[in-house]
């Protein structure tokens, strides 16, 4: 497909695209899916609130006119929970006067594309919202619990105070638990946030990682949780 190519600095980030009508689901999924992106889709909120209950996408594209409940006000939910509120949204819909847009940008919405749009134009703004959430989540400092300090921009990690020297691959473990406190990340998961499609190791290669970083961590350690069968999460 000309003019989609994948993007590696944002492959696999998952996707969720809410919109009744089914045409419009598989043709946003097919350009994602080509760009190197995970997708999920929902015909209307609710299957969409019920995914919302284990799952976390990194950007949803929302539909204003569902079948059950207007879109406004799954934005307006969404951005009132510190847990999805710094989701990015782009709200998709084919009710374009400049109040419905206005109101949309006004509840924490990124973008919004009006039907009927451009499918690379979408993905293009989808790359564009990432990288700038990427970049400023790589600059912002990160304390948790009063404790550990991370500074990604600086790829330093301290500990009351006292520098704490991790290999790449537990710093970027660390970072990844980090920027989603309370959130439980698979093994799966975490390697695919590691080395993508490139990863050629085991699930249990984590846990021996998480090992090390819990060691080095000292009493910041115990941030780190292991929710058993499932996989880890940092919690205060």
């Amino acid at each position: 497909m000309a003019g989609v190519n994948p993007s590696p600095e944002l492959n696999q980030r998952l996707i969720a695209i809410i919109d009744d009508e089914p045409d419009i689901l598989e043709l946003v999924s097919l350009y994602l899916n080509r760009a190197g992106f995970r997708t999920e889709t929902f015909i209307d909120a609710r299957g969409f609130y019920k995914f919302l209950e284990k799952n976390q996408p990194d950007l949803i594209i929302l539909d204003l006119m569902l079948p059950d409940v207007d879109g406004i006000d799954v934005c307006r939910l969404l951005k009132s929970e510190p847990k999805f509120a710094p989701i990015p949204i782009i709200m998709l819909t084919a009710r374009g006067e400049e109040a419905d847009r206005v109101l949309g940008l006004e509840l924490g919405a990124d973008d919004y594309v009006v039907k009927p749009f451009s499918p690379r134009e979408l993905v293009a703004r989808v790359k564009s919202i990432l990288r700038r959430q990427q970049n400023r989540a790589t600059d912002r400092k990160i304390t948790i619990a009063d404790i550990l300090t991370i500074e990604p921009a600086r790829h330093e990690v301290y500990v009351e105070g006292s520098k704490v020297n991790l290999t790449t691959t537990e710093f970027r473990i660390l970072l990844t638990l980090a920027q989603k406190p309370g959130w439980v990340f698979t093994r799966s998961q975490l390697l695919d946030e590691l080395w993508g499609e490139e990863k050629a190791v085991f699930d249990r290669t984590i846990d021996v990682h998480i090992k090390h970083l819990r060691t080095k961590l000292g009493k910041a350690g115990r941030l780190i949780v292991n929710i058993r069968g499932v996989g880890y999460k940092i919690e205060a």
